[in-house]
């Protein structure tokens, strides 16, 4: 799929943030770590100067089983960079697949709410659970959406976004 397929692409054109005037960067990688992304990280923050910083990294460690401690002290260096930098952030809360064990996946999946409480940032559901009961917006490993999940993924996140995103002085309409 081609980044202008993909969610973040197409996040600043789903109502209501269409009307909000927006620039989004997306800076993923594909099979990307939280390390890798703790590694990026300095050179986008100073790049972009971003107002805000959505932080969705930790499916690949979880996936490769890698140390739920050390995921966890990248994300609190990545939530801790972007603020410093100035930037509001938003933490994703990342789900994995049952299989990994009940005891893996509390420890894994507890850290999101954890860090959204210390850091003081809004914590963001796992975009895909919507996505699993509708096996042909996903791929054949049953994890990773197509295309064509693309724009629901966009809406929902643009539906969450919107409130943070409201100028403090605006007043919803009623």
């Amino acid at each position: 799929m081609s980044a202008g397929q993909s969610w973040p692409s197409l996040l600043s054109r789903q109502p209501p943030l269409d009307t909000v005037p927006l620039t989004v960067i997306n800076a993923s990688v594909s099979g990307e770590t939280s390390q890798g992304g703790l590694t990026r990280l300095p050179a986008l923050l100073q790049t972009h100067s971003p107002d805000w910083v959505l932080v969705e990294l930790g499916a690949n460690d979880g996936l490769r089983g890698l140390p739920v401690n050390q995921t966890q002290q990248n994300l609190a260096a990545i939530l801790t960079q972007s603020q410093a930098a100035g930037a509001r952030v938003v933490l994703m809360q990342i789900r994995l697949p049952r299989n990994y064990g009940r005891r893996f996946i509390d420890r894994f999946e507890g850290i999101y709410p954890a860090l959204a409480e210390q850091f003081q940032v809004p914590l963001m559901p796992f975009l895909l659970d919507t996505l699993y009961d509708q096996p042909a917006l996903l791929f054949e490993d049953g994890l990773h959406p197509r295309a064509e999940a693309q724009p629901q993924i966009a809406a929902q996140a643009a539906q969450f976004l919107a409130p943070l995103l409201r100028p403090p002085h605006a007043k919803a309409a009623s």
